[in-house]
């Protein structure tokens, strides 16, 4: 679109609906993470589980800032 010269708000648009759509993903594989992954480790109760704890709230920290 900045090729072809279109107007900036449009490029602003389409960078924040692409932006929302990025981040719609993220959240869903969060979600699949902590229920999968967290999850499984928290059930087998090994070193494994704090681990997958700590990398989860390490990709929520990054996510939310």
């Amino acid at each position: 679109m900045v090729d072809q010269e279109q107007y900036c708000i449009d490029i602003l648009t389409q960078i924040s609906a692409l932006t929302g759509a990025l981040q719609n993903v993220a959240v869903g594989l969060l979600e699949e993470h902590l229920r999968h992954c967290v999850a499984d480790a928290a059930r087998a109760g090994d070193d494994v589980a704090e681990e997958r704890i700590r990398e989860a709230s390490q990709a929520i920290g990054r996510h939310i800032r």
